[in-house]
């Protein structure tokens, strides 16, 4: 082979590789591209507490269709939803608060802030079984705003019951102050400016129909006087509050 004839064959050796060596790590990129869009992906937390846990108030079987169909359905929507929006690789909370108010992406935000509202009220519940007390700051708070921890309650009682439908009822703080809202279907205080939410009672059907049936004063009462996680909510204010 002549020196020319070197040349050329070492340069077209050269283009292989170099075609080669780009396709390996395009598919690379792809790949990592898509490996990052798995690990984006919304997922649903686990409930922090046994299934059992909140029995009577709350039973297995009820735990088992609201946290396993409800909760898992909003997750499944909001990742088909997801791909190739402006809201692809956003924390949840960051998707929430940028679809609020928007017509255009009411699906996004309905399922996002579902799976932010349910995640909340399974932290906002404890085990039946466990005893709590509101820590001191918190209980302090409490009486100020509210002249006593049952009428709080009392408060919550009647957001709950009042709000005509799906919704939630909440216990928030707001520039140091404690008040209860209530909000319908998927809407969350999470969207506000300024407000930190501490406490939610879930008052879909979903949520106690088969424990309760149309009794929605019972389950309400039995979530206040038995289930509410009152250190969970005085973290939250203290961290609002700091």
């Amino acid at each position: 082979m002549s020196a020319n004839q070197m040349t050329r064959h070492q340069m077209g050796l050269s283009r292989r590789a170099f075609v080669t060596v780009a396709a390996g790590a395009a598919a690379s990129l792809t790949a990592a591209q898509q490996g990052g869009a798995a690990a984006a992906a919304i997922t649903l937390p686990p409930l922090p507490f046994p299934s059992d846990a909140l029995a009577p108030v709350v039973s297995a079987q009820t735990l088992s269709f609201h946290h396993g169909k409800h909760h898992q359905g909003y997750v499944n929507t909001l990742n088909k939803l997801l791909p190739g929006s402006k809201f692809a690789g956003l924390t949840l909370e960051a998707i929430v608060r940028q679809s609020a108010g928007s017509a255009e992406h009411a699906a996004v935000f309905n399922n996002a802030a579902q799976i932010w509202n349910h995640t909340f009220y399974w932290k906002s519940l404890k085990p039946v079984a466990v005893a709590q007390t509101v820590p001191a700051p918190l209980a302090a708070a409490v009486t100020r705003c509210f002249g006593s921890l049952d009428a709080c309650k009392q408060a919550m009682s009647d957001a709950a019951l009042k709000q005509f439908g799906s919704g939630w009822a909440w216990l928030v703080a707001e520039r140091g102050a404690l008040k209860v809202v209530k909000t319908p279907n998927a809407e969350t205080p999470l969207t506000q400016v300024g407000v930190t939410p501490l406490l939610t009672i879930d008052v879909w059907e979903h949520a106690y129909y088969l424990d309760w049936q149309n009794r929605r004063a019972d389950y309400v009462k039995a979530v206040l006087d038995q289930a509410l996680n009152w250190p969970f909510a005085a973290e939250r204010f203290a961290a609002a509050t700091a």
